[in-house]
């Protein structure tokens, strides 16, 4: 049909070169005016500050139960969004296309601030393959890259919501190009210009914590909820490489470990190892700026 070979639905969801799409002539005249509400009138200019109202300390108490204590339970972190920008308004772009990055446009304190964010859900994309929520795909990478050049292109400040577990892995992976678009999206935010905040809010591991902005790439402001995790990678899955290091050491001195060595060893490693995930434990290498009550987000990235 003319659809399947290059409709709007088509373009929105699989190719993702349609950023929105519109009932009729009208509708589209209203999103490019929204959408061109937040980048500044002519080359050289600020972005617009339009203050709705929206009290720039107030206190976002829901954010605390948006985000579940277990870090492999899913989540919407569109919520997360809405509930910490200006009258909860998030003009979220490519909603149909890699929907495990969230990217789009909102005000904080009346500034037009562009937001880069992972979503938890587990989705399924415009082929039909299901995707990990937290997990940096080709197209999410590749999406992520185009905004963030967009945003520079217009002096638009970013926002990065960080709960990622890295870039997918595996022969299928590879195929797509997760290099070479993981690279881009690299390239795209270590290159920016513009003004960058970072917020961790569950786990950052990995190259994931590079390409969402972590503090190898200087961000103004990196904040961490006490529910952040940051690491190499998962607790369980490095205590299992430690331990397989140490089983190592061991035999080229003739010691094997029993199954109950073994697994306390497993224990103590592990614990060792979630213990040094903590948030505090990255405060006190100064790998963050600060650790906030979720309450308290809009405040601090409004400074």
């Amino acid at each position: 049909t003319t659809e399947e070979v290059g409709g709007a639905q088509m373009h929105a969801s699989r190719s993702g070169i349609c950023c929105l799409t519109a009932s009729d002539e009208d509708d589209a005249m209203e999103i490019a005016v929204e959408l061109l509400s937040f980048f500044p009138d002519y080359c050289g200019a600020s972005p617009p500050h339009l203050d709705s109202g929206d009290p720039h300390d107030r206190d976002c108490p829901e954010l605390s139960t948006i985000v579940p204590r277990d870090s492999n339970r899913p989540y919407d972190m569109t919520k997360v969004i809405q509930t910490t920008v200006d009258d909860g308004h998030f003009v979220e772009l490519f909603p149909s296309y890699a929907d495990n990055m969230v990217i789009g446009l909102a005000r904080i304190a009346g500034h037009p601030v562009g937001i880069i964010a992972n979503q938890r859900k587990i989705i399924k994309n415009g082929k039909g393959e299901m995707q990990l929520g937290g997990v940096i795909y080709s197209d999410s990478a590749d999406k992520a890259a185009r905004f963030i050049m967009n945003c520079n292109q217009k002096g638009v400040p970013l926002l990065f919501i960080q709960d990622v577990n890295g870039f997918m892995v595996g022969s299928k992976a590879e195929e797509n190009g997760i290099i070479k678009d993981g690279a881009k999206m690299v390239n795209a935010m270590s290159n920016s210009v513009v003004p960058k905040f970072t917020l961790i809010i569950g786990n950052s591991f990995g190259a994931g914590n590079y390409a969402m902005c972590g503090k190898a790439y200087d961000p103004n402001l990196i904040l961490a909820w006490p529910t952040a995790q940051i690491a190499v990678m998962g607790g369980e899955q490095a205590a299992k490489v430690i331990l397989n290091l140490e089983e190592n050491k061991l035999k080229k001195d003739n010691k094997v470990l029993t199954g109950a060595e073994k697994s306390k060893l497993l224990n103590k490693i592990t614990e060792k190892y979630k213990n040094q995930m903590q948030p505090y434990y990255a405060a006190a290498r100064l790998w963050v700026d600060e650790i906030i009550d979720p309450k308290d987000t809009r405040k601090y990235i409004s400074m």
